[in-house]
């Protein structure tokens, strides 16, 4: 449906002081503090998980050396979505002088909804992490249950708990224990932590205090000193859950964007109208390859 003069008569009359409602500022691009982005020109990308070889046995002496296999376990696909919005202006409206101010103001609308849309489609991943949605091994993406060779493996915390210094310092250590699919441990450090905007107050303190928080003793803030998360926190303004909190870790091939389109903006003229018509348009793909690459909890 274009936009026509009934729908913006107020624009027509004398006397007008302002227009507003299309002026707000907009958050940034905020996946790129989850995803590592990847380009891509295909309809679609799958990623495929290899086991490697278990721990070495002895060998008796003369004695058969031991024999292992490796084998693929599970496929990640990431399915390209097409995300385009569009709009049009009557010719009667271009007419009446209303052209120039309705193209600048609704592009800039246009670009808003792309970026709106592209940030709440990046945080729901996280957002159906515990439970919709199914990762490459057929679980959620966040699981006490990720089935591998050696096992079921784990990228929730053990006991769910809301972001402090002791649930923290135990995603930390969790983090480290980490194993590959064969069992064999992996050497998984954090890199930052992505948050709901409420928990902004609790993670500045708890990252940033010389001392521990919400204790007595005159201790040092130890996740501080050491360096624990190197890339501080992050906050995601489209995060439903008030409490649930994540790590991403720096396992390679964990989270993931792939960029097939990048946003472009068109405009045409429709002979049959005399409407100007106005479109953007992208193709892109958020997921997750290696579940290691993120560590989290829903809260308490």
């Amino acid at each position: 449906m274009a936009i026509s003069r009934q729908q913006l008569i107020k624009e027509l009359e004398p006397g007008l002081n302002a227009l507003f409602g299309l002026e707000y500022k907009q958050y940034a691009d905020q996946t790129k503090d989850i995803y590592s982005t990847e380009s891509s020109d295909r309809a679609f990308e799958e990623e495929v998980m290899l086991s490697g070889f278990g721990d070495a046995a002895v060998k008796p002496e003369g004695q058969n050396v031991s024999f292992d296999t490796a084998q693929e376990t599970f496929t990640a696909r990431y399915t390209m979505e097409t995300i385009a919005l569009a709009f049009a202006i009557t010719e009667e409206a271009i007419e009446d002088n209303l052209y120039d101010r309705l193209a600048s103001r609704y592009t800039k609308a246009l670009a808003r909804s792309m970026a709106s849309t592209k940030n709440t489609k990046g945080a729901n991943i996280l957002n159906n992490s515990f439970t919709a949605g199914t990762f490459g091994d057929g679980q959620f993406l966040i699981v006490s249950t990720h089935p591998t060779l050696s096992g079921n493996q784990s990228n929730l915390l053990t006991t769910a708990a809301d972001l402090n210094e002791t649930s923290l310092e135990a995603m930390i250590i969790q983090i480290s224990q980490a194993q590959d699919e064969r069992g064999l441990k992996v050497a998984a450090k954090p890199r930052r932590l992505v948050l709901p905007v409420h928990l902004q107050f609790v993670a500045e303190r708890l990252m940033k205090s010389q001392g521990r928080t919400s204790t007595a003793d005159n201790d040092i803030n130890a996740i501080k000193n050491m360096g624990a998360v190197p890339e501080g926190y992050f906050i995601n303004n489209y995060l439903n859950d008030t409490d649930a909190w994540f790590v991403i870790t720096d396992v390679p091939n964990g989270m993931k964007h792939f960029d097939r389109a990048p946003l472009k903006t068109s405009m045409e003229g429709d002979f049959d109208t005399g409407n100007v018509r106005y479109k953007a348009r992208e193709r892109y793909a958020f997921g997750c390859s290696d579940w290691r690459g993120i560590f989290g909890t829903p809260g308490a």
